[in-house]
């Protein structure tokens, strides 16, 4: 019988040992196709023939910002996640806990800018192995802002194009630092250190096998037809949208009736004021022309 090893501790001061940069950030502004993405890859990795429940994704890919994660790491149930600095001097543990698992890839979701706060990186390269990144024509993805945030339209074109754009801590998710929509997607979409993929929300509605197949590949998994169908089916808006009408989003914010509410392109055309439509195309002309949106 072998004596049990006595456990020994780091010696005060040494350095943790940097666990595997695995992190694969799935990363948009908000309403631009993240939970489209989720969903979809939810639906390939389990790989069955029923769809994956919306509400089991987060068990696919979790979320930066969860106010429970946070409270957990804070060991605190009455912690200030209100107060910025707070929240921020968590954030390394909370990364630091979602690859303690060891495993190679860890999704991640964010709508976090890859930028600092307060002298905080958010989007740690250390940790992070690669990157998707999805954007949105702002035209389109504003109206879906102003339902989800409960604000009107005017407004939410206001708020897209101030780079103290944040998203305040609740009982769901804390801060959440955004910019405008344009110093988001160039903050993904320019020199990063890592891999990245950069999706269009367009193209993910007008040839799905080829956006979701990078997606695939992307993450290092093995591309089959037959597979990659039944997700992109599996994560359709009519599939998704009735699966809330039985059962609920619990992503749903609350703010609007329903999460999934069109999932079309090119809604901004009757739904614009004109002068909305230049003030967006303005704020927004140098990314928007990168991309093919002008």
């Amino acid at each position: 019988m072998t004596k049990p090893q006595k456990k020994t501790t780091p010696a005060s001061g040494a350095k943790r040992p940097v666990p595997k940069a695995s992190i694969v950030w799935l990363a948009s502004y908000p309403k631009s196709g993240n939970t489209w993405a989720r969903i979809f890859l939810a639906n390939y990795l389990a790989n069955q023939q029923e769809p994956v429940s919306i509400n089991n994704v987060h068990r696919f890919a979790m979320g930066d910002s969860i106010t429970k994660t946070y409270r957990m790491v804070a060991g605190d149930a009455s912690v200030d996640l209100n107060d910025v600095p707070t929240t921020l001097r968590l954030r390394d543990a909370v990364l630091r806990g979602i690859i303690g698992n060891g495993a190679d890839v860890n999704l991640v979701k964010t709508h976090n800018i890859r930028g600092a706060a307060l002298g905080t990186e958010l989007i740690p390269a250390k940790y992070t192995r690669s990157s998707v990144y999805i954007l949105r024509n702002p035209l389109d993805m504003v109206l879906s802002y102003a339902r989800h945030y409960g604000t009107d339209v005017a407004q939410a074109v206001e708020t897209i194009g101030r780079s103290d754009n944040a998203n305040a801590s609740d009982e769901s998710a804390v801060w959440q630092f955004l910019g405008t929509w344009s110093e988001h997607v160039n903050s993904w979409t320019r020199d990063a250190p890592y891999p990245g993929l950069v999706l269009r929300y367009e193209d993910m509605l007008a040839k799905p096998e080829k956006s979701f197949g990078a997606m695939v590949q992307h993450l290092g998994l093995p591309l089959d037809d037959d597979r990659l169908d039944r997700a992109i089916r599996f994560a359709s808006f009519d599939e998704v949208k009735g699966q809330e009408a039985k059962s609920g989003f619990a992503e749903n914010p609350g703010k609007s009736k329903t999460f999934f509410t069109s999932g079309k392109a090119g809604g901004w055309k009757e739904a614009l004021t004109e002068d909305l439509v230049e003030k967006i195309k303005t704020d927004h002309r140098d990314t928007m022309k990168r991309f093919g949106y002008l």
